[in-house]
């Protein structure tokens, strides 16, 4: 909220649910150390979130299992959401949009706005952005996304995002689709399909965050890579998030709308 200055006249209540887990206490602390910006909740995955403490902006970070119905008492009580969680498939974000048809207004009486962001490290965001970019360029593309053991996912959402990316900016140039003379591949070595681009997951200890897109025409290759070697990585990220939502009413997915990056 600001005055006719432009200056913040008083802070932003903002909640986090999953605040037990790795990224949400990373979250807690960030908002606390945030000008303009006061924790009234943090809640683990097994707490009531009865009014959220009256928080105007929601910072979900759980599990791809539980995030959907926490979203969506976030929204029925016009509590703005930032979502980091993954698992938020095509049939998801359409529940979603129907809920937020049907929301109350938000406290400034604007619409609830809810983004879902696969990343919030920037680099991140600039690299699938470089990614779309380049991808009609080249004959061939494949994302390999590496994480620590203790994702329950695969891919990841960040790896997902990106090929969705790729593959609607091939798709809009025209191109093929990536040359692949695979025919026999019973233990899936090949990994899966997103969007017509071959996409790979690994799960080692000491990683954190990582990925990887591959580009190749005859003769050359182009490398590009982003490494989040600690959670803190993503905080600025969640910060302009919390900070840009309300003004976003409805569905946003991809950090990279509120910043320009789209």
């Amino acid at each position: 909220m600001s005055d006719t200055t432009g200056q913040p006249s008083r802070d932003t209540k903002v909640a986090v649910i999953g605040a037990s887990g790795r990224m949400g206490s990373e979250a807690v602390r960030a908002v606390e150390g945030a000008a303009g910006l006061t924790v009234v909740g943090a809640y683990g995955s097994d707490d009531d979130l009865g009014d959220l403490g009256g928080a105007e902006v929601a910072i979900e970070l759980t599990v791809p299992a539980a995030s959907p119905a926490n979203v969506a008492h976030c929204v029925e009580r016009g509590v703005h959401v930032v979502v980091g969680t993954t698992g938020w498939d095509d049939a998801r974000l359409e529940t979603l949009r129907g809920h937020l048809a049907d929301a109350p207004p938000a406290s400034s009486g604007a619409g609830v706005g809810v983004l879902i962001a696969p990343n919030f490290a920037i680099g991140a965001l600039l690299m699938m952005s470089f990614a779309a970019k380049a991808a009609p360029f080249f004959e061939s593309v494949e994302v390999i996304e590496l994480h620590h053991p203790a994702k329950v996912d695969a891919p990841s959402g960040t790896a997902a995002r990106t090929a969705a990316m790729i593959g609607r900016a091939r798709s809009e140039a025209g191109c093929a689709p990536v040359p692949d003379a695979t025919t026999d591949d019973p233990d899936g070595a090949r990994g899966a399909r997103v969007d017509g681009i071959p996409v790979h997951s690994v799960r080692l200890r000491g990683l954190t965050a990582h990925q990887e897109v591959l580009l190749g025409n005859a003769g050359e290759m182009l490398t590009l890579r982003h490494d989040s070697f600690d959670r803190g990585s993503f905080m600025p990220g969640v910060i302009a998030a919390v900070r840009a939502v309300a003004d976003h009413p409805g569905l946003t997915v991809g950090l990279e709308h509120y910043l320009g990056l789209a």
